[in-house]
């Protein structure tokens, strides 16, 4: 297949264009910046350069592919503050590739997010069957999930992301084969440049490795590489509205984390209250107490999915994240 991709030479991207190109797919990949597209040339695929604001430039793209994988998302001003910006932006691309690609039976998969999406109670293990669309979240691009008042959350402003994902699950019934992705915030791996390096990064900056409590919430995780083979699959084969989850270990606690960090760092580990995250972790102050384990064993059987890479833990122990 010849594969339209954004986000291609981000973290998760990095992984899935050459995964792709050695399954025998070819690649073009969205390329914002002359630094992008050397790094998707290098790869092996081609570089359009754009956007997710250029609409045109995204619809012609899918137009012209075999199937889409769409990665890229504004997390820059999301975690900034504008994450309504963010989501808003993404929508539009999604409803972009949708128009394009309706009644094709083209494969369209989309990245989404687990921990403080789904709004579960603490402790209860998330399913691919968590969080679906209902016929309102479809219709308005409002979310249904099965949250409580001693939930999780979900966290501020993730609602229009869910939204965005139940609006590709309806795609489904418009001759999309359409699919999501949901992927851990612990996406782990050499060059990682997301949740776990920024942890590290406030650990040495405050002196302390913190954790809530007594730290035993649980955040799954996943290698980078074994999450590029799962986006892979579900381009070739997955059925449409599936929605997928990304999911190697169920649940890491925190605590263990951060005494890995705090072996690494010669800093102290310590027990601070949700209150006090923000001063120790910053703005990751708000997922850090968040106890959201997740499965993945409807994603493996549907599509044999067998992640090999090595686990969060031992990812950490290696050393890499520390150099």
């Amino acid at each position: 297949m010849r594969v339209f991709v954004t986000g291609a030479s981000g973290w998760v991207g990095r992984g899935l264009v050459p995964e792709l190109i050695t399954a025998g797919h070819s690649v073009v990949g969205l390329a914002r910046s002359d630094a992008a597209a050397r790094t998707l040339r290098a790869a092996g695929a081609e570089a359009l350069p754009g956007s997710l604001d250029d609409l045109g430039t995204l619809r012609e793209a899918a137009a012209s592919s075999d199937g889409v994988v769409h990665l890229a998302f504004k997390h820059d001003i999301a975690f900034a503050g504008d994450f309504a910006g963010a989501t808003d932006a993404d929508r539009a691309a999604i409803e972009t590739f949708g128009e394009a690609l309706t009644g094709t039976d083209k494969p369209f998969v989309i990245a989404s997010g687990i921990l403080g999406v789904l709004g579960l109670p603490p402790g209860v293990v998330a399913t691919e069957r968590d969080g679906l669309a209902t016929a309102a979240s479809t219709e308005d691009g409002t979310h249904s999930t099965n949250s409580s008042s001693n939930s999780n959350g979900p966290i501020s402003g993730s609602g229009g992301r869910i939204g965005n994902a139940h609006y590709v699950q309806a795609l489904a019934g418009h001759g999309v084969r359409s699919s999501v992705v949901r992927l851990p915030p612990a996406t782990h791996g050499t060059g990682d440049n997301g949740f776990m390096p920024v942890a590290i990064g406030f650990a040495r900056e405050k002196g302390a490795a913190a954790y809530v409590g007594d730290g035993a919430n649980r955040w799954p995780s996943v290698h980078r590489d074994d999450a590029a083979r799962l986006f892979r699959l579900a381009l070739e084969s997955a059925p449409a509205g599936s929605v997928l989850h990304a999911v190697a270990d169920e649940g890491v606690p925190i605590r263990e984390v951060a005494e890995i960090f705090a072996s690494h760092l010669g800093v102290p580990a310590v027990s601070v209250t949700a209150e006090q995250a923000g001063e120790y972790v910053g703005w990751l102050g708000r997922f850090w107490a968040v106890d959201g384990p997740a499965s993945a064993r409807i994603t493996r059987d549907l599509l044999d999915w067998r992640p090999t890479r090595p686990g969060l833990i031992a990812d950490l122990k290696d050393g890499h994240y520390f150099g």
